[in-house]
């Protein structure tokens, strides 16, 4: 079979500037396509203050080309640097992208419609049409619409087939009708009565869930989930009518990467096959937090300290679940102020016991996977998560609320049959939390085997990006063959 030729644009990418998950999936997903074989590109914005220098250096001009945002022309530059299989293209404009940030600017309907149409106006410029154009979120959304009324007169773009991946379906890029005419220029005779319009609103993403030939989450039971008004965020009705093209792809994570036997950000390596080097690691951790070194469970949570992660839910259950056992607690990340503050609080009344870390550090983050006996993700939602994927990669029991990728990638422990990779509760009520935790903590006191059995069954688990990118190519091929 011939390669497929796929185009990848995302408003974010690691390792050159990322926010989020949508980072992480678009440096590794094209990674793993590119090792099976395809013919995969990845294209940006030139967020240049964000750039690190070390790519900065290796970036290489193709040229310029005027887009048209509404009746001005804007200077769009195309720059390049291989990274290895994977060629990537920036899309340079200082206006929209030299600025501080990535993302909420008065302006981000007007920077990413202009990256949509820069985007599309690249493709041959730089001599190459994907037959795959697969596109991420609302900021990227805009362009299957795009391919189907604005630019569809052009013979080369005609049998392009688009791929929409929902990354979170909370934001949806809505705007007034009149950005039809200042950014796109295709006039408001459109609006009505078209994919994109909802609610009175231009909403980018439900243009791209109407129009991309194909559209899928990031989990199986997420893609369920936000066809529901308590999931949709007022699009669940859309997505109901184009259920037949809607499917889940579970993330994975990179799992040479993400290695025990390897990290470098952790002091001891370890495998399945001998864990004493994790023991030395949760010893290391607690001294670095300033914990006592005790063999008491270890509970550690690395998250947004927001509701929609569950933060709330574990402040309502911590001071009764404290008094009653003998662990610790390490919460890393920051987030919302009260939350923050109620957690400083705890720590406070249990200086042994509790420490919360209220600040962003990726290389504590990883002594916590490695150092934590349980890890706390009891999300509200949840599209896909990461970070559940890389605790059980390290032995660290998750502890999970069952929700979307969260209820596909930890299968609840069954201590009769010894099967299951963590503990996963339904109803989302801190009594319920609390009850899973003192089961999770009956477990590793008082059943050492059992949560042995548990660490074996989580690190045997293959969440590599190998398995999750043979079914989009399974999903292209299906496109292809149409």
């Amino acid at each position: 079979m011939s390669q497929t030729k796929i185009l990848f644009a995302a408003s974010e990418g690691a390792p050159f500037f990322k926010t989020g998950g949508l980072g992480d999936v678009a440096y590794a997903l094209p990674k793993s396509l590119a090792s099976q074989g395809e013919d995969i590109r990845v294209v940006l914005p030139y967020y240049e203050k964000k750039m690190p220098e070390q790519y900065k250096k290796q970036l290489k001009f193709l040229g310029s080309y005027a887009v048209k945002v509404g009746w001005q022309d804007k200077y769009c530059g195309v720059l390049t640097l291989k990274l290895g299989r994977v060629q990537y293209y920036f899309i340079d404009n200082v206006q929209y992208f030299g600025r501080d940030g990535l993302y909420g600017y008065w302006d981000d309907g007007e920077r990413f419609g202009f990256f949509d149409m820069a985007v599309l106006q690249m493709l041959q410029f730089v001599d190459f049409i994907p037959d795959i154009l697969h596109v991420n979120d609302w900021q990227t959304a805009f362009i299957p619409v795009l391919l189907h009324d604005k630019y569809s007169w052009i013979n080369p773009l005609r049998n392009i087939r688009t791929v929409l991946t929902i990354h979170n379906i909370e934001f949806q890029g809505q705007y007034s009708p009149a950005i039809l005419d200042s950014v796109f220029a295709i006039g408001r005779q459109f609006f009505n009565g078209t994919g994109f319009e909802h609610d009175g609103a231009v909403n980018y993403l439900a243009g791209g869930i109407n129009l991309a030939d194909r559209v899928n989450t990031v989990s199986p039971s997420y893609a369920e989930e936000i066809k529901t008004p308590a999931f949709g965020h007022g699009l669940d009705g859309v997505l109901r009518w184009n259920a037949w093209k809607l499917s889940g792809i579970l993330n994975g994570i990179d799992t040479e990467l993400y290695n025990p036997a390897t990290d470098e950000h952790i002091p001891y390596h370890y495998s399945a096959k001998d864990l004493a080097g994790k023991k030395k690691d949760k010893r290391a951790l607690q001294k670095e937090v300033g914990l006592p070194q005790s063999n008491d469970p270890l509970f550690v949570m690395v998250s947004r300290l927001t509701r929609q992660k569950g933060a709330d839910l574990l402040v309502d259950v911590v001071d009764r679940f404290q008094l009653m056992h003998n662990c610790q607690f390490i919460i890393l990340g920051t987030g919302d102020y009260d939350l923050e503050e109620a957690f400083k609080h705890v720590q406070i009344r249990y200086p042994g016991a509790f420490s919360a870390q209220i600040r962003f550090d990726p290389v504590l983050a990883q002594s916590m996977y490695a150092g934590g006996d349980f890890f706390l993700m009891p999300s509200a939602t949840e599209p896909s998560g990461l970070a559940q994927m890389m605790a059980m990669r390290y032995g660290t029991i998750p502890v999970v609320h069952a929700t979307g990728g969260l209820r596909d990638s930890v299968v609840p422990f069954n201590e009769y049959t010894r099967e299951g990779t963590g503990f996963s509760f339904e109803d989302y009520r801190p009594d319920v939390l609390d009850k899973m935790l003192n089961y999770a903590f009956d477990v590793y006191s008082n059943r050492p085997k059992l949560y042995a059995q548990l660490q074996q069954n989580a690190m045997a688990e293959n969440f590599s990006w190998a398995k999750a990118s043979k079914q989009y190519v399974a999903l292209y091929n299906e496109l292809l063959q149409k």
